[in-house]
């Protein structure tokens, strides 16, 4: 399970995060919506290290992933809104910087995570020259690499056409039934039903939303 406890962070007067607390076990999806601006960004960037928080602590089974980086390293995968590919080398090139072997990469490609993702259509075509949609599941095939517990995912589905919208669902539906344990934020609102719970990000904090197909209900809310 995961626990976040008391997450802070502000760039200069203004506070972006003001004490954020979740909590989720393993197997479990967590939604995390919000305003354009609100901090969901910040928040799945201060989790995955890439910026420092100001406070607080992140917790996988009652070890503090903010004060062991090789562990938080392990655990953690991160898919951010920008894509984290180097845009002159080709798809298979960029997996074999993040996978240990050839062999590895194979496997996957033929029964594993990257064969849910639909990878191999686009193995040989320079990133440079894939769609958005490829670029995204690419890069989420790299970030799940080392077989992370926790994974991070910054609006997945962002500009997605349906068919790459169900070939990431596909894998996250997977990924939970494996144990994993995902945060996402989204505006999508095909991506609610991967949610076991959603949270709305307001004035720093996360607040817990029931969502019962109301859709003018939540966007009140946000």
């Amino acid at each position: 399970m995961i626990r976040i406890n008391n997450l802070s962070k502000h760039f200069g007067r203004k506070q972006i995060l003001n004490n954020v607390n979740l909590y989720a076990p393993e197997g479990t999806c967590i939604g995390i919506l919000g305003q354009n601006g609100c901090g969901k960004s910040t928040l799945m960037s201060v989790l995955a290290g890439t910026i420092s928080k100001d406070s607080g602590e992140f917790f996988l089974d009652g070890r503090d992933l903010f004060q062991d980086r090789r562990q938080h390293a392990s655990c953690v995968g991160y898919v951010p809104q920008g894509i984290p590919l180097i845009e002159e080398l080709s798809g298979m090139d960029n997996l074999r910087l993040w996978y240990r072997s050839r062999k590895e990469i194979r496997r996957e490609l033929d029964s594993g995570i990257l064969a849910i993702l639909g990878i191999s259509d686009f193995l040989s075509i320079p990133v440079s020259h894939m769609s958005g949609g490829m670029k995204k599941r690419l890069s989420i095939g790299c970030a799940v690499a080392h077989h992370p517990r926790v994974l991070l995912l910054d609006e997945p589905s962002a500009a997605l056409d349906f068919i790459c919208k169900e070939r990431i669902a596909n894998y996250l539906r997977e990924y939970k039934n494996q144990g994993g344990t995902v945060l996402l934020t989204t505006h999508d609102i095909q991506e609610l039903p991967l949610c076991d719970r959603l949270f709305i990000l307001k004035q720093g904090r996360l607040v817990p939303y029931e969502y019962d197909g109301n859709f003018h209900r939540l966007a009140g809310q946000l």
